[in-house]
């Protein structure tokens, strides 16, 4: 699949309250249990930075991360099924990577679905290891799904 070409691409922008009914939207299309408005408005509220990916048909990706105390946690990043496999994924973890680095973040830290193979290949190949294992930690179709927990260190790379 090739890459989305740069002017396809309209902005990689910050996201506000007024884009959350848009952003669930998308969270709904991609995940059996998506986060819900109140989710998003909150992690706004509370200062966490949020990111779109728009293009002219609309926001097909984010992310949401906190930063505190030397340490970056990414929440959340999405791109639209339709997208995938085209490197926008990895454009949004790079543009997070340079906003921990920039709020001087020490350790990035993230959980993700062990069967989320996908994911899982995109953040090792961008320097994430597996430090650990939430128990029953996401919700999921059969009943809980562990998560695993990733790291990456930033002092050192």
């Amino acid at each position: 699949m090739s890459a989305v070409r740069s002017e396809d691409i309209l902005s990689l922008r910050p996201m506000t309250a007024e884009d959350v009914e848009a952003v669930v939207k998308l969270e709904r299309a991609s995940y059996a249990f998506p986060w819900t408005p109140l989710v998003f408005s909150d992690c706004l509220r509370m200062g966490y930075y949020g990111f779109l990916l728009e293009t002219e048909d609309g926001i097909q990706g984010y992310y949401m991360v906190s930063v505190a105390v030397h340490e970056g946690h990414l929440l959340n990043l999405c791109v639209a099924d339709k997208l995938r496999g085209r490197g926008l994924g990895r454009q949004l973890l790079r543009h997070a990577m340079a906003l921990f680095r920039a709020e001087q973040a020490e350790t990035v830290f993230l959980e993700v679905r062990p069967s989320n193979k996908a994911a899982i290949a995109l953040y090792e190949s961008e320097g994430f290891v597996e430090i650990g294992i939430r128990k029953d930690y996401y919700r999921s179709s059969g009943d809980r799904e562990d998560a695993l927990i990733l790291a990456r260190d930033l002092v050192l790379a």
